[in-house]
């Protein structure tokens, strides 16, 4: 693929996510299709949810065209195109109704057994080969569940997830660069970035318009399946790392909830990120510092491919744990005055 080639996708996606947003949110708004303020939000007035409608609009025709027309089409992109679509509508359907947790990730298991299922096993495996292989499909289920999940519980604040997409995604290409892989993982990290970057227009604080669980799961679950493959080709730590402050923040406020015997699956806002904008640190400050990060991510995990992947861990570990203790002190500083 040319440098050319890849420039005209990220452009051509990035416009085509920004006009379907942009389209999205007329219609949002003539519907009164609105995410109205409570005490668990982090916004003060009614904003069209849904947008990641748009997003979608720009990101699977695109991933489609790129895979059909692939010497080397990414492992199992046709089932996971077609619940990606599955997950949209149900999740679409949850942003109108509020349909109950039990519906949801039932409708998820189905959708991640489906998809690994028809995965083929690389030789040495999605974790490295250590472990049988039924043992390792199911803590590669486990994990791409809690990642879908931990992906619409972190889209709390203007333009968190679209800046996350865009970090993963970005860093997919990039590594898959310098490994190197095959040009069909840059062709898909330049199509999600482009996509993210689109919706950011109208997503960035102040946020004209929300992504909504429409976007936020079936984007977690097309993540959790390239980092999964990106796993498969002996990046593992790679993988994590690109993912680690949502991973890191969604987990640690899990744990926490879990200890206080709350109920997890519901809205609240006790997100490291969440604690900081509540108490003075406006959203695109919180947002810009978790891009920040994320830059040193990236080049984390590359480092990780082209050096040492236990050095870039614990350097990625430590940047993170810096960050949500800036995040923590900043919340605590605040409840003192």
């Amino acid at each position: 693929m040319s440098m050319l080639q890849s420039i005209a996708i990220f452009i051509s996606v990035a416009l085509m996510s920004m006009a379907a947003t942009g389209m999205i949110l007329k219609y949002l708004r003539k519907k009164a299709i609105l995410d109205h303020p409570n005490e668990r939000s982090s916004h003060t007035i009614p904003t069209p949810r849904g947008g990641g409608i748009g997003l979608l609009i720009a990101v699977l025709p695109a991933l489609f065209l790129v895979q059909y027309n692939a010497t080397n089409p990414l492992n199992g992109y046709l089932p996971v195109l077609i619940c990606t679509l599955g997950l949209a509508g149900l999740s679409w359907i949850d942003d109108l109704k509020n349909l109950g947790p039990a519906v949801r990730f039932m409708v998820q298991i189905g959708c991640v057994v489906i998809c690994l299922y028809t995965l083929s096993i690389p030789e040495q495996g999605y974790l490295g080969g250590f472990l049988p292989d039924i043992i390792e499909r199911i803590i590669l289920g486990l994990g791409w569940l809690w990642f879908i999940n931990l992906f619409n519980f972190m889209d709390g604040i203007d333009g968190i997830s679209g800046v996350e997409i865009m970090a993963i995604s970005l860093g997919l290409s990039l590594i898959a660069f310098a490994a190197p892989l095959s040009a069909e993982y840059i062709q898909t990290g330049l199509i999600f970035g482009a996509g993210a970057l689109g919706f950011l227009r109208w997503n960035w604080h102040k946020a004209k318009i929300f992504m909504g669980d429409v976007g936020s799961i079936p984007m977690g679950f097309l993540l959790g399946w390239v980092l999964i493959l990106l796993a498969g080709e002996g990046h593992v730590i790679a993988a994590i790392i690109l993912a680690l402050y949502y991973l890191s923040d969604a987990t640690l406020t899990l744990f926490k909830r879990l200890m206080r015997k709350e109920k997890i699956w519901q809205a609240h806002r006790e997100h490291y990120y969440q604690k900081a904008t509540q108490l003075g640190m406006a959203h695109d400050a919180v947002v810009v510092k978790i891009a920040l990060l994320n830059c040193l991510l990236i080049f984390f995990a590359w480092l990780s491919v082209v050096y040492d992947q236990w050095i870039a861990l614990l350097l990625s570990l430590v940047s993170v744990a810096f960050c949500l203790v800036h995040f923590a002190r900043r919340a605590d500083s605040k409840e003192l005055k």
